[in-house]
């Protein structure tokens, strides 16, 4: 293979492949099956180079979007192969890219010889698949695949010459927030029908309507959130609105088919799609939506927030101490007060500039802590 011309790939390689190799050993020792092959890192700085350059042509004037896994066919499930495997070239993947930009769809990489080629298309992927993601020009994601069908956890962000690698480290600080846990890879259920995944999922529908939004996780079957909520709420729901509940109640055994993934992606986007409304909407643990498009407003006797302690799970990010205002917009400012009120509460708020935070109260700390997580989302 040619040496890549874009820096950071060579400059990732290294440590892409040891996270990868730990990843797959321990998939293997948990008896998870199947588990992909490690990429080696000349496949590694072979496909970030080759995925960069890519980004930055057009096709038809439109930016490529482009998933690369890499994958032999036969660990893919039911591929779609060529009959003639596709040089794994910037040009020839900015020419195919408009028939696989759609989410879940992944150009399948492996080698032939000497040199790697693009044998077809998957939507399956084993465990620890290697996975990179061309999400806008010049913007690359290194994923590693977690489950079958569609869950994935970031491990670096590449935009440019500016390196970004994910800290797992922090899914196991006293104060991480199930949410953020989930996006790093590491679901906790707090009991028997929870599943923070799901709010990942939730995490991510608000950010694609692209509107920004504000998602206020509250303790089931509790009131006390509505002594932070402007009354009367524009749109209260009563019922609450049951959907995702009642996917989530279901046997185990049931979540697997494709009847049940299709039905919680389609509620998902439902409940995803009412933050668009101005407001934020109000979610139980438990996954009943109470209302939506509700006004924020500083609990009865409560001061102002003042302070907030910000964080972001990248290796080398500095923990610092803002003002509300320095983290955002209204929304932010909002979630912040709502959680400093609501200390059971947590918040997810996404923002039209593509910020992203959970906030969620810190009893080390006795502040709200805000936890950046765009570069988990993208």
């Amino acid at each position: 293979m040619a040496d890549p011309t874009y820096p950071a790939a060579r400059a990732v390689a290294g440590k892409v492949r040891t996270q990868f190799a730990a990843h797959v050993e321990q998939a293997l020792a948990s008896g998870d099956t199947p588990v992909a092959p490690v990429p080696d890192e000349v496949a590694i700085q072979t496909m970030v180079d080759v995925a960069f350059w890519a980004s930055l042509r057009r096709e038809e004037g439109i930016e490529p979007r482009i998933s690369l896994a890499f994958v032999p066919p036969d660990a893919a499930g039911q591929p779609l192969s060529f009959e003639s495997p596709l040089p794994l070239l910037p040009a020839a993947l900015a020419r195919l890219a408009p028939a696989v930009e759609r989410a879940g769809i992944h150009l399948g990489v492996w080698w032939r010889d000497d040199h790697l080629e693009v044998w077809g298309t998957t939507r399956v992927l084993p465990r620890a698949c290697f996975v990179i993601e061309v999400v806008a020009s010049g913007l690359l994601v290194i994923k590693q695949s977690v489950e079958a069908y569609g869950k994935f956890v970031n491990v670096a962000v590449l935009e440019g010459d500016q390196i970004k690698f994910v800290d797992e480290g922090r899914a196991f600080g006293p104060e991480c927030p199930g949410l953020l846990k989930s996006m790093l890879g590491f679901d906790v259920a707090a009991r028997p029908g929870r599943s923070p995944s799901v709010m990942v999922l939730l995490a991510a529908s608000m950010r694609q309507h692209g509107r920004g939004g504000a998602m206020l996780v509250v303790p089931a079957g509790g009131s006390e959130w509505r002594e932070s909520i402007v009354s009367p709420m524009l749109y209260g729901l009563d019922p609450p609105f049951r959907e995702l509940a009642d996917l989530l109640r279901q046997r185990a055994e049931d979540r697997d088919g494709y009847d049940w993934q299709e039905s919680l992606r389609h509620a998902v986007d439902a409940v995803g799609g009412l933050t668009a409304v101005d407001g934020a909407m109000v979610i139980s643990d438990d996954y009943e939506v109470l209302t939506f498009g509700a006004k924020i407003t500083r609990r009865r006797g409560h001061p102002a927030v003042e302070r907030v302690v910000t964080t972001e799970p990248i290796v080398g990010a500095a923990t610092t101490y803002v003002t509300p205002s320095q983290l955002g917009g209204t929304r932010h400012l909002s979630a912040a007060q709502f959680v400093h009120d609501q200390r059971e509460a947590v918040a997810f708020v996404a923002s039209q500039d593509g910020r992203s935070t959970i906030f969620r109260w810190s009893p080390q700390e006795q502040l709200v802590h805000a936890h950046r997580v765009e570069a988990l989302l993208l």
